[in-house]
């Protein structure tokens, strides 16, 4: 088996929680209604397109033109952005500062619009510590393309079998691997630190 020299990380909800129904708990207290909200009017489509590079002020205007009526509403979605991001998940942070410390070469790629994603780092020091990231909304490619695990690939000179990756989605696991890349899904800390193991990586 290759010998792992580079661990790549996903960010969201592998490091640090996100979850857009606690900017709109009290925004929208009827949780059918909050629901309905975040699919219909500020889905999770709507917000990949900021993770690919679209800028605020324009997904808000595209949003409020189909809904007039929720204009405050849509407005609220990134003004209320730092409350998605609740907490880090220390269990997955205590792993990644291990890795560290012993020297290993650590890299982030993930789907992020380019502002939040520096707002992150301000609250989230350790999403600075690695070598580097390759942010969605910067390099305007977004998982699970595979042009964007070829440009993190040359970004940070990593050789691909000797790579391996952690995130939450399955279908960006399928194009890791795709890659050429060793890749595992995230659940939990406990399970990551078995993946480590297994592919010979000893905390």
């Amino acid at each position: 088996m290759t010998t792992i020299r580079h661990i790549v990380f996903d960010v969201g909800r592998v490091l640090v929680h996100y979850d857009p129904h606690l900017a709109f708990s009290e925004l929208i207290p009827d949780a059918d209604e909050r629901s309905a909200f975040l699919r219909d009017v500020c889905s999770s489509e709507w917000n990949q397109e900021q993770d690919r590079g679209r800028t605020w002020e324009d997904a808000e205007a595209e949003a409020i033109a189909c809904h007039p009526d929720k204009a405050a509403l849509i407005r609220g979605f990134r003004r209320n952005w730092h409350r998605m991001v609740s907490h880090a998940y220390e269990d997955t942070v205590a792993i990644l500062r291990a890795l560290l410390a012993q020297g290993r070469d650590v890299t982030f790629l993930t789907n992020f619009a380019r502002d939040t994603f520096r707002e992150a780092q301000e609250r989230f020091p350790f999403l600075a510590e690695g070598r580097g990231a390759t942010v969605s909304g910067e390099v305007r490619l977004i998982k699970p393309d595979p042009a964007i695990y070829a440009h993190h690939t040359e970004t940070f000179g990593l050789t691909p079998a000797a790579t391996l990756f952690f995130d939450d989605s399955q279908k960006n696991i399928d194009a890791a691997r795709v890659a050429g890349w060793k890749a595992e899904l995230f659940t939990r800390a406990d399970r990551m630190q078995s993946d480590l193991e297994r592919f010979g990586v000893r905390l």
